[in-house]
């Protein structure tokens, strides 16, 4: 089979690899879609670790499945996903189960730019959901983004109501987007520097869209009943972007940081302006099993639109392309290979 082989953001090979052998409790999958993520472009942590075949929104059908399976059959539209957690650990247990250790330990083989990819068994057993018949293939590569999503937003303590801002509107941040509406938020905005993302805000239901270089605080107040955001999530991880939060997060709200930064970013804050403004500080990374079938429902309803986030198909000898269409962020929105 074919896979696309990660050495650098600008070397990625298309080479032959075997098609992997399943054993108890697993299956492969013949992958159908699959996502190409920004955090697949984070060289500084991809690149130590190469080569590597990467994609991790991944569907596919079954192409064969161990006799131990019986969830699964073979020809069943699925979904899978990475990473999934041990269920036992103190962590999953109360909540937590994106700080168990299982899941950084756990991930499918060889990876989702691959014509054919091997679910591990414990995968199987709580990483891997059928489609509705109404998902596609392409929509159902959404389920793991949108999934982290809904983790994030559920910690952050979103309800009806409250006023959003979301800082960077790239993908993640159309889906925060999109997710705030569908949970009924009040004033929502967006802020990027890339007019095609603003405009896509827009076109995704945000109520206004904000240039970053522009007095936003000011705008948010004169848009929003005079008030700043309840909840302000931050899905660039630029340094500026990181204090912006700070400027337009209301008094007693929330700021949700939900991307990574550069490697040993360290930030200087007023402690005791923080500590007067009661502002909340959460981080969000991964989702659990439940948040990606809250993420699958949600996608099979209606309720957040993802099909017209997909801006580009492509052939997995094209990836590369695919890789700099992210890299240059300018007319692109979700990019798919298509193995």
């Amino acid at each position: 089979m074919k896979a696309a082989v990660y050495y650098s953001n600008n070397d990625i090979r298309i080479e032959d690899y075997p098609v992997p052998d399943i054993s108890h409790g697993e299956l492969l999958l013949k992958v159908q879609s699959s996502g190409i993520c920004g955090s697949d472009l984070m060289e500084w942590y991809r690149k130590p670790k190469a080569p590597v075949v990467l994609g991790h929104e991944v569907a596919g059908e079954i192409a064969e499945v161990d006799k131990s399976v019986t969830k699964f059959r073979e020809g069943d539209r699925v979904v899978v996903t990475h990473h999934v957690p041990c269920n036992t650990c103190h962590y999953c247990l109360t909540g937590r189960h994106t700080n168990c250790e299982m899941i950084k330990q756990t991930s499918f083989y060889p990876g989702g730019f691959a014509e054919y990819l091997k679910v591990p068994e414990i995968n199987v057993d709580r990483g891997t959901f059928l489609l509705p018949d109404n998902v596609s293939y392409d929509d159902a590569t959404f389920t793991e983004p949108l999934g982290c999503v809904i983790r994030g937003q559920r910690i952050a303590g979103m309800s009806p109501g409250k006023s959003v801002a979301v800082i960077g509107s790239g993908i993640t941040g159309l889906l925060h987007l999109q997710y705030s509406i569908s949970l009924g938020a009040g004033f929502t905005c967006a802020v990027d520097v890339n007019d095609f993302k603003l405009d896509s805000a827009l076109k995704f239901g945000a109520s206004q869209a904000y240039n970053a270089g522009d007095d936003i605080k000011e705008k948010i107040k004169k848009n929003n009943s005079r008030m700043l955001a309840d909840l302000v999530i931050v899905c660039a991880g630029a340094e500026s972007a990181i204090y912006q939060a700070f400027d337009i997060v209301e008094n007693g709200g929330t700021v949700l940081y939900f991307a990574p930064s550069v490697p040993d970013l360290e930030i200087k804050l007023n402690f005791n302006k923080l500590w007067w403004s009661g502002v909340n500080i959460v981080s969000s990374y991964a989702a659990s099993p439940a948040d990606l079938l809250v993420a699958l429902d949600m996608i099979s309803q209606g309720r957040v639109n993802v099909a017209d986030m997909i801006t580009h198909r492509l052939p997995l000898s094209d990836i590369s392309d695919g890789f700099k269409m992210v890299e240059r962020s300018e007319k692109s929105l979700k990019i798919l290979v298509k193995p």
